[in-house]
C-alpha cells in the first residue's frame, strides 16, 4: 500500500521523483504528490487520480526546480480518496512537510489536544495529525526536526513509514519506520528514499534498509545516523548490495508487466532451484532447511501463514508436505490466525509465504509465532524484506521483481521452493524411496521446458477467452493437487477483470455450486490425467448433463474429456505433484486475455495493492 519517493543530493529531484512514483505504482494507490523545495519556497502539487494526471497538473501548476523532494502515491485509509487528503501534507506553519505509508491508530485522541492548542486541519487525515504533532514538539521542546520526529513517534501507537523535511533545514530529510518498508539508496554525494529499492535502481546499487523502530536522519555532506525510536540508541547501518536491475522492472516490450511476468516464469522456475536442486546427483542443497533440519524433522506439525495467493501455494504445499513427506500440515490465512489464539508451541514449525516479505498480516502472525516459541521459516522473493529479517531462517524464491499487482510468477516459484523443501524433509525422514526422490528431481529439473511448451497454447487461449469474456460468473474447479489452483484461477480473474468467479473442490459442486449450473455459466475444470481423472470426467458429465460451458485443462493427448468439454486446452505431462507449475499458466493467460479484452487496467487493478503493508 502506498509508495514513498524522496531525492537530496545535486541533481534535480522532480524527475526522480515522478519516475519513481511511476515506479511504485504497482503498489496500488488513488491519488498522488509530489512537494519540492528549490532553496526558499516548497512547490506542493497533488490529485486524486494517476501519477499522469499529477504531472499534468505539475508540469502546469509550478516550477518544478529544486535538488530537494518527496513524493507521495496514496491508498485511502482516513479520509475519501480526493485532491485535500492526498499526501504530502503541510504543519501548520508551513514550514514542515511529510509524507507518510501506514496508519496512526490514536490520531483522533491527538488531533483533540492539538486543536486545543490552536491548530487547524484542512485534511481528514492521521498523517496531517501526525506532522503537527511533530511541529508542536518542536515547538514545544525547541528541538531540531530529527529529535522532534523521535519524540512524536514514541507518543503514537500504529504502523509508518515516513519521509519528513523542514524548509529551514534544507539540506536533511528525516525518516522513520514501524510496519511498513522503507529504504535508503546511497549514492555519491546523494540519497535516495523508497519503499522498495525500484525508484533508485538506476542511480546506486547501495541501499540500507530500516528496521521497525528505527528512523534515521540523511543530510547531504554527513554520514546516515541510524537510531532506535524507543532509546535514542544508535544503530550501525548495514548496506546491502542491490542485486537486480533497471531492465527487470520495464516492460521490455511487452503490453503489460502480468503478460511478460508470466512468460518469465520458466526462467524464473530455473531461477528458484538453480544451485539447490543437483538431479544427476540426486541432491537438493538448502542451507535454511540444512541449517535447522531437526527443528522440521522433529515438529509436531507445520503451520502455513499467508495471505492470497500466497495462501494458494500454501494448499498446494499441505498436499505436497503430507503426501511425499508425511509431516501434518495446517494452512491459515495470517489475517485469521494473528487474531484467534491459536495453539502455537515450540515443536511446531511455521512457514510464512510473501512475494514482498512485507504483508502486514503475515508480519504479525510471524510475531505470534515466535512468541509462543515456534521456529519460523520464511519463503518470500525480496532480498532484505521485513519478513526476511524476522524469520528464523528461510529460503528465497529468485523471481525476480513482480511488478504486476496479480501474481504469477510469485505463485510459481513459491510451490518450487516448497517442492524442493517437501522433497529434502521426505528424503531425510526415508520417508520417499531413492527412486522416487530420484525420480522427481528429474521431473523438477524439466518444468522449465514445460512451463514453456504450455505458453504455446498462448493464441489458442486467446480465443477461447473471446468467447467467454463477457460472462458474469464462472466456476473454477479442480481435486487434489488442483483444487489450490483452481481457487487461484478464479482469484486471478476476479481482481483484473472483475468478473465474478468462485473455486472449488469439484466433488463439492454437487454440494450447491451445482445449483448455478446452465448454459449461461462457464465452468473451467482442471482435468489432468494425473490424480483422480475418472472422478473429475464424472464431474465434467455432471455438468454438461445441466448444460454448463466446459472449459477444461487437460494433459496432452486427451481424448476423453475433449469429447465432453466445449473448450480444451493442453498442458505437458508431468507428476501430479508438480502438475500446479503447468495447470496454473493457462488460467493466467485466461485472465489476462479477459481483462485486456475488457479494457481493464491489467497491472494496478481497481482498490488492490501488490503489498498489502496495512491491516
Amino acid at each position: 500500500m502506498c509508495g514513498i519517493v524522496g531525492y537530496i543530493g545535486h541533481r534535480e529531484a522532480y524527475p526522480i521523483i515522478l519516475k519513481g512514483l511511476q515506479r511504485l505504482e504497482y503498489r496500488g494507490y488513488d491519488s498522488a504528490g509530489i512537494a519540492l523545495y528549490d532553496g526558499s519556497n516548497i512547490k506542493l502539487s497533488k490529485t486524486q487520480g494517476k501519477v499522469a494526471d499529477l504531472k499534468e497538473r505539475l508540469e502546469n501548476e509550478i516550477s518544478t526546480s529544486g535538488s530537494l523532494g518527496i513524493g507521495h502515491t496514496r491508498w485511502a485509509t482516513h479520509g475519501v480518496p480526493n485532491d485535500v487528503n492526498s499526501h504530502p501534507h503541510y504543519s501548520n506553519s508551513g514550514d514542515l512537510v511529510i509524507i507518510h505509508n501506514g496508519i496512526i491508530e490514536n490520531y483522533e485522541a491527538i488531533k483533540t489536544e492539538l486543536i486545543k492548542r490552536g491548530y487547524t486541519f484542512k485534511s481528514d487525515t492521521d498523517t496531517e495529525v501526525l506532522i503537527n504533532l511533530i511541529e508542536e514538539v518542536k515547538k514545544k521542546e525547541n528541538v531540531k526536526l530529527g529529535k522532534a520526529v523521535q519524540i512524536a513517534l514514541n507518543e503514537v501507537v500504529g504502523a509508518y513509514a515516513i519521509a519528513v523535511f523542514d524548509k529551514n533545514k534544507p539540506n536533511e530529510i528525516v525518516v522513520a519506520k514501524l510496519g511498513s518498508p522503507l529504504a535508503i539508496g546511497v549514492g555519491d554525494e546523494e540519497f535516495f528514499i523508497a519503499s522498495d529499492a525500484s525508484p533508485f535502481i538506476e542511480f546506486t546499487k547501495n541501499a540500507i534498509y530500516l528496521e521497525d523502530e528505527e528512523m534515521a536522519v540523511v543530510r547531504l555532506g554527513k554520514k546516515i545516523k541510524i537510531r532506535k525510536i524507543k532509546d535514542d540508541s544508535l544503530v550501525n547501518p548495514l548496506m546491502q548490495e542491490l542485486k537486480f536491475n533497471l531492465e527487470q522492472i520495464e516492460k521490455g516490450g511487452y503490453d503489460h508487466f502480468m503478460l511478460k511476468e508470466i512468460y518469465e516464469q520458466p526462467h524464473a522456475i530455473k531461477d528458484t532451484y538453480r544451485g539447490r536442486l543437483l538431479a544427476k546427483d540426486g541432491i537438493i542443497r538448502m542451507a535454511g532447511v540444512e541449517n535447522h533440519k531437526e527443528k522440521f524433522l522433529n515438529a509436531n506439525r507445520i503451520i502455513i501463514v499467508a495471505c492470497g495467493t500466497s495462501w494458494h501455494a500454501g494448499l498446494v504445499a499441505e498436499y505436497i508436505f503430507e503426501d511425499i513427506a508425511r509431516i501434518p500440515v495446517e494452512v491459515e490465512y495470517a489475517s485469521e490466525f494473528r487474531y484467534r489464539n491459536p495453539v502455537i508451541t515450540n515443536k511446531d514449525v511455521v512457514i510464512a509465504i510473501s512475494q514482498s516479505g512485507e504483508t502486514a498480516d503475515t508480519l504479525a502472525a510471524i510475531k505470534l509465532a515466535k512468541q509462543h516459541g515456534a521456529f519460523v521459516f520464511g519463503v518470500c522473493n525480496v532480498v532484505g524484506s521485513s519478513i526476511a529479517r524476522e524469520t528464523d531462517a528461510g529460503a528465497y524464491t529468485h523471481a525476480g521483481p513482480e511488478i504486476g499487482v496479480a501474481s504469477t510468477k510469485a505463485f510459481t516459484t513459491q510451490i518450487t521452493v516448497l517442492t524442493l523443501i517437501a522433497l529434502k524433509l521426505a528424503k531425510e525422514k526415508g520417508a520417499i524411496s531413492n527412486s522416487d526422490f530420484h525420480y522427481h528431481l528429474e521431473q523438477l529439473e524439466l518444468i522449465p521446458d514445460k512451463v514453456s511448451k504450455a505458453l504455446e497454447s498462448d493464441t489458442h487461449i486467446k480465443a477461447v477467452a473471446e468467447t467467454y469474456k463477457d460472462a458474469t460468473n464462472c466456476l473454477y474447479l479442480g481435486r487434489g493437487y488442483n483444487f489450490p489452483v483452481a481457487l487461484e484461477g478464479a482469484l486471478k480473474l476476479k481482481e483484473i477483470s472483475y468478473i465474478h468467479a468462485e473455486g472449488y473442490p469439484a466433488a463439492e459442486m454437487k454440494h450447491g455450486p451445482i445449483a448455478l449450473i446452465d448454459e449461461q455459466m462457464p465452468v473451467f475444470v482442471i482435468a489432468t490425467k494425473m490424480g483422480h481423472y475418472e472422478k473429475v470426467v464424472s464431474n465434467i458429465q455432471e455438468i454438461k448433463s445441466r448444460k454448463g460451458k466446459i472449459i477444461a485443462i487437460v494433459t496432452e493427448g486427451d481424448t476423453d474429456v475433449k469429447k465432453l468439454a466445449d473448450h480444451t486446452i493442453e498442458v505437458p505431462e508431468t507428476l501430479e505433484s508438480l502438475s500446479p507449475l503447468l495447470t496454473t499458466i493457462p488460467l493466467q493467460l485466461l485472465s489476462y486475455h479477459i481483462a485486456v479484452m475488457l479494457n481493464k487496467n491489467v497491472d494496478q487493478p481497481r482498490n488492490l495493492a501488490k503489498s498489502v503493508t496495512v491491516e
